[in-house]
């Protein structure tokens, strides 16, 4: 198993969410103090310059346009850590392709931080979130193959050495592709793609790719990596390892249960913060029609609106209305003493049949920095020996 330290780097010094429509695409970045942006950025590089010391790996993400996560530029921070970090893996989960206009510059980037870090970059792919599409001008309808097109590009240009290559695709068009430099490893980084549902995962394995899925609880997890499991069978593959598979959970340690639930509650603040005007969550194309349909009948029930209803039309709760014992119970949280959490990860590790690489989000809102680093170490020191028994250990 492998632990990869993950915050959304966010801006938590909001006014009343009352007296704002959204806090994604359209809150003003009037609202930030640049001294205190700056002296945030400080803390989670330092956060995760402990997780290295610590012997855990780092984990980077990029949103746009949102307090939510102030990491705008996934690769600028990965190539800050590549020099300030010295043994942690660096993994970028992860790219929006299928939103920008320039797959091979993204090879270029990921190409300079794998060497600028000695090889310790993998590589995430994703098709990007519904509320970036207005904010991005892009086209929410195939998305997944506009994703699907820029990964073979990019791939294709970190795996051509012998002279540049033109490429005449559906969506992207370029001429003369030569990347200098060529990635660190060869002959590629690790590569990543997330998935949400059993459906994406065939193609994620048809590529031998790493699959990550985020908070999707034990039968939303085990029904995604068991599509991809059964896509190597039916395609005749070995079965695939458990280094293939990873998920990203809300986990706090602390030295106590009551500790660590505290914690957890500081990292609700994720679920919580939220708020995204509807016309920015179902974009026209980016969802199957009746799901989208489902989420809009939801946002307009006045009564209940933490109210989602699925295509078969069993209703289930939103995250953010479920509290923290619910989500404990659903494998979306980790939190408690570390003997606790170290069984909460074992029950979801068999559950799941299996997996090899934990993303844990342990810094939300406004926890300290104090606190959060005393999670990590807690984390390091007391969970990852309990695991080792179950898997095969930390390997960095």
């Amino acid at each position: 198993m492998q632990y990869w330290q993950f915050s959304e780097t966010a801006y938590p010094d909001l006014p009343d969410p009352d007296s704002y429509h959204s806090i994604r695409v359209t809150l003003p970045n009037g609202v930030i103090d640049p001294e205190r942006a700056a002296a945030l950025w400080d803390r989670y590089i330092r956060e995760w310059q402990v997780a290295d010391e610590c012997g855990l790996n780092v984990m980077v993400n990029e949103h746009h346009s949102t307090a939510t996560c102030m990491n705008a530029v996934a690769p600028v921070v990965a190539g800050v850590l590549a020099r300030v970090t010295s043994r942690a893996r660096i993994l970028v989960l992860g790219n929006p392709v299928a939103n920008r206009p320039d797959p091979v510059r993204i090879a270029e980037e990921m190409a300079l931080v794998d060497v600028l870090s000695h090889g310790r970059l993998e590589v995430g792919f994703v098709r990007g979130v519904p509320y970036e599409i207005a904010a991005t001008n892009t086209k929410p309808f195939r998305m997944s193959e506009r994703m699907w097109e820029a990964i073979e590009l990019i791939t294709r240009a970190w795996t051509t050495h012998d002279g540049p290559f033109s490429w005449e695709g559906e969506f992207f068009h370029h001429r003369q592709v030569n990347i200098w430099p060529r990635p660190y490893q060869q002959p590629t980084p690790p590569v990543w793609v997330t998935a949400v549902n059993p459906g994406s995962a065939a193609r994620v394995a048809d590529h031998d790719y790493r699959l990550g899925t985020f908070l999707a609880g034990f039968e939303g997890t085990r029904a995604v990596f068991q599509a991809y499991r059964d896509r190597c069978a039916e395609t005749g593959k070995p079965a695939p390892g458990d280094e293939r598979f990873g998920y990203a959970a809300l986990v706090y340690t602390g030295r106590t249960d009551e500790e660590g639930l505290d914690g957890a509650r500081q990292l609700l603040w994720y679920l919580h913060s939220n708020k995204v005007a509807t016309e920015f969550l179902y974009p026209p194309g980016y969802t199957p029609y009746p799901v989208r349909a489902a989420g809009l009948r939801a946002h307009a029930e006045v009564h209940d609106p933490a109210l989602l209803r699925g295509q078969g039309g069993t209703a289930t709760k939103d995250l953010a209305s479920m509290s923290l014992e619910e989500l404990i119970e659903q494998g979306i949280v980790f939190a408690g003493s570390p003997s606790t959490v170290a069984g909460q990860i074992e029950r979801f590790h068999e559950h799941v049949g299996g997996f090899g690489n934990l993303l844990i989000m342990g810094q939300a809102g406004h926890m300290s920095h104090e606190d959060a680093v005393r999670g990590i170490r807690r984390f390091a020191e007391d969970v990852v020996p309990r695991l080792d028994r179950v898997t095969d250990g930390v390997t960095v």
